[in-house]
């Protein structure tokens, strides 16, 4: 089978693409046929060390994968060969085949394609539980989404309008603020003319905002903290600049305000049953058309480092996807 590898760690043109042995399942494992793969910021980080966990090298990135079941293991009887799925494996799915535990597939819902599949479970599954379970969005709150055109960003702008917030998305151009808007942004910021902070107070009368959305940090992080309104929340999700940013905590006293955590992979290990309860919403509102990613571009497998430098260079609205064939 085919495969993208990482042999040592670096950028994505150290990656190479090779034919490797076919994979065997074990006790309580499946090999799935990867037919698509998503390709996350996170998979940018884990290929040059810089994620929170580290693959012993060499590994193959990619851990969004949808695709067919096509050889189970001794002991497996929730799925069977032929039967599509959705695995979430952290990393692995750049691949033509991928073995993950049973445990971890997801029945693929009915009338959804492989590239959507495999958009869909790490952008919304993390912005579904930042806003409902970490910031317990209400419906008339206002929500500060930063990052808006990217994959788990332009999911809180439309997961914030699904659950009855006014959003007020922030990116940094002005196509991918149009396309904020059509995922229902109420009101827009560019944060690279504008000047963030004043126009957080002016499109909130001075009242501020109820929670901010953070995958990009470095720094916007302070003035998006600045224009919080009193008891709001600040969820930090990611640092795709690549700053950690330094928070003045004074700021949380003087504003009542909380900044929380985001860790979707940590929760999804710890509380799998309240995940699941999460992402039956997720599917059910995915069906429903009630959301749908956005999909700006698919990559066959052997382009795999090209997505990922598009990815790093913010060249890509929404998600992007490897198609396998």
């Amino acid at each position: 089978m085919k495969a993208v590898i990482c042999k040592t760690y670096g950028p994505p043109e150290s990656l190479v693409v090779e034919e490797l042995e076919p994979l065997q399942a074990g006790a309580g494992q499946v090999v799935v046929s990867v037919k698509a793969c998503g390709v996350n910021f996170p998979d940018t980080l884990i290929i040059q060390g810089k994620y929170q966990f580290k693959p012993p090298l060499p590994f193959s990135p990619g851990s969004e994968i949808a695709g067919i079941v096509k050889e189970v293991g001794p002991g497996v009887a929730s799925v069977k060969v032929g039967d599509p799925v959705i695995v979430f494996t952290g990393h692995g799915g750049f691949a033509e085949e991928v073995v993950a535990e049973a445990s971890q597939l997801i029945p693929m819902p009915p009338q959804v394609d492989f590239p959507l599949a495999a958009s869909f479970v790490l952008a919304y599954g993390t912005s579904h539980y930042a806003l409902k379970g970490r910031a317990q969005l209400q419906p008339g709150e206002t929500l500060l989404v930063l990052g808006a055109a990217g994959g788990v960003g332009l999911a809180a702008v439309e997961l914030g309008k699904a659950m009855g917030a006014r959003v007020i998305a922030a990116a940094s151009s002005a196509d991918k603020l149009e396309i904020c808007r059509q995922y229902g942004a109420d009101e827009v910021i560019n944060y690279i003319s504008e000047d963030l902070r004043e126009r957080i107070k002016t499109l909130t009368n001075g009242e501020g905002v109820d929670v901010v959305y953070d995958p990009v940090g470095g720094a916007y992080a302070e003035p998006a903290l600045r224009g919080m309104a009193w008891g709001g929340r600040y969820l930090v999700v990611g640092f795709t600049t690549g700053e950690i940013p330094r928070i003045p905590l004074n700021l949380t006293l003087l504003k009542g305000c909380s900044i929380v955590g985001v860790f979707w992979g940590s929760f999804t290990a710890r509380e799998p049953q309240r995940n699941q309860e999460y992402l039956s919403e997720l599917f059910a509102w995915l069906q429903a058309g009630k959301v749908k990613p956005l999909i700006s571009a698919k990559y066959p497998l052997e382009r795999a480092p090209e997505a990922l430098r598009d990815m790093m260079e913010r060249k890509v609205k929404g998600k992007v996807v490897l198609v396998v064939e």
